[in-house]
């Protein structure tokens, strides 16, 4: 029986439902909020440390450069997704101006930079619950999170909503607390137990701008890339928005004025309340801020905050994951089985559970690496590299856009600023923060492992036109 037949069948008897029937349940709340969790991630509260370290005060610039072409994809993606209703993600609009072939890696590689993402973040749960139970080993809670977010996101996609939307206000909450905690420090000039005095002088310094040469500031640009995975996770849910050609430009121009806030000024207190020379790449800055400052009880409030920032990011990815094998699915890339929706709450049910799978999976290499910042760094730089993939096919895609569509431009009310001259300093740039990686060993293998991937996408691609050449012939000959 061909795979055509089946589906048939399966939409007859119900079992299949068309992609038009996701729920749209993310009202503007929700939207808002989750685009300011996606732009405070995991690697913000975990990975700051260690990009202080190494970059020191650089890192500002460093934030602010990666952040700037962040904005431009989110107005290139903004443009392309608003000019049809039709379109349910980026992913779409791929396959639209690129082709399938196109669509089919960048699918299947945003999948995978989720999945790879959620696995860093779950992990770095076990990591932050290790700061109460220092001999508690990290799998269990890293186990125990993941779980519980599948849960979560079984129930509805309202429910996802409304978890993303408390994880995301306890992260804002907290982070502008400590930004106005650590400005009153620097201005009072608070002097910690250990003799620290809080200060400006501490950015000021020339000694600790590159503390290690270019080499460190170079270095800082993977971890500030995989901070900002997630900010494009506004592209996915265009088909679950309630109306969404006015609550996505207002998320996505918000986008400025939030890395500002959580990224620049959080950087600013962190290291002028602390000094550069006390980060710990290996601890929360956020945590050992207040762990400094003699305040344990803020500490432990902090680290609670940095745990739930993990969830949250983990909680996107196993959404954005879910969705996107979904997709992949309709467009025909993926088993026909993972477009089927649960009768009650609409979720894509069984893409849900492979990709939790496929996480849960990922997740017990804390049984080969126990130490979570080693892994940690392993697997954000393959989120990282692979989501700069898919950044890069969204500008690609705008500029064929561009191309092939001027009537759709010309009418557009969510113009990218500088549209074409922007795109190709975005892609210029993300094709040197992949360069840059090749020169730590940290980001190396990383990087040496990724062609596998796209050599396993591109058999598994031939494999798919074969078979469908195949189910082409038996469908002529049976006519």
């Amino acid at each position: 029986m061909t795979l055509e037949k089946i589906e048939r069948q399966e939409n007859a008897a119900g079992k299949l439902d068309a992609p038009e029937k996701l729920h749209r349940g993310l009202s503007e709340r929700h939207i808002q909020m989750i685009a300011l969790g996606g732009a405070i991630g995991t690697g913000l509260f975990m990975g700051a440390g260690k990009n202080i370290a190494v970059s020191g005060t650089s890192i500002l610039i460093i934030y602010m450069l990666v952040g700037f072409f962040m904005y431009m994809v989110m107005r290139a993606m903004g443009e392309v997704l608003l000019s049809r209703l039709d379109y349910r993600s980026f992913a779409d609009f791929v396959a639209d101006y690129l082709g399938p072939k196109a669509s089919f890696f960048l699918g299947w590689s945003y999948w995978l930079s989720w999945v790879v993402t959620c696995i860093a973040d779950v992990v770095v749960c076990g990591g932050y619950m290790q700061y109460w139970f220092p001999h508690m080993s990290a799998w269990a809670p890293a186990l125990f999170t993941l779980g519980l977010l599948c849960l979560f996101n079984m129930l509805s996609v309202k429910m996802f909503g409304e978890a993303e939307f408390w994880f995301a206000l306890i992260k804002v909450v907290t982070i502008v607390a400590l930004i106005l905690t650590g400005g009153w420090m620097i201005a009072t000039g608070w002097t910690s137990p250990d003799g620290v005095r809080a200060s400006m002088h501490h950015l000021s310094d020339p000694e600790v701008f590159m503390p290690h040469g270019i080499a460190g500031f170079l270095a800082g640009f993977q971890i500030a890339i995989f901070s900002y995975t997630g900010i494009e996770l506004l592209g996915t849910m265009t088909a679950e928005t309630k109306d969404p050609q006015r609550i996505l430009p207002k998320a996505i121009n918000a986008l400025p004025l939030r890395i500002i806030i959580f990224y620049m000024l959080s950087m600013t207190v962190i290291i002028g309340v602390t000094s550069w020379g006390a980060i710990s790449p290996d601890v929360s800055p956020f945590v050992m801020l207040f762990a400094k400052a003699g305040l344990p009880a803020a500490a432990a409030v902090i680290n609670f905050v940095a745990l739930t920032s993990a969830m949250s990011s983990a909680n996107s990815g196993v959404y954005s994951s879910t969705r996107m094998l979904y997709g992949l699915s309709i467009e025909k890339h993926a088993h026909w089985q993972f477009r089927i929706l649960s009768r009650t709450t609409l979720i894509p049910i069984r893409s849900l559970l492979f990709s939790c799978f496929c996480m849960l999976s990922g997740t017990l290499l804390l049984f080969l690496v126990p130490n979570v910042m080693t892994l940690f760094t392993i697997v954000s730089t393959l989120a990282a590299i692979l989501v700069i993939y898919s950044w890069a096919m969204i500008l690609i895609s705008y500029l064929v856009y561009r191309k092939k569509r001027p009537d759709l431009h010309a009418a557009s009310s969510f113009k990218m600023p500088a549209g074409i001259v922007m795109t190709w300093l975005s892609l210029a740039f993300f094709a040197f923060t992949i360069v840059i990686m090749l020169f730590d060993p940290d980001t190396l293998s990383a990087l040496c492992a990724t062609p596998l991937w796209f050599i396993m996408l591109f058999i598994f691609w031939k494999m798919k036109q074969r078979k469908e050449q195949q189910m082409t012939t038996v469908i002529n000959s049976q006519a």
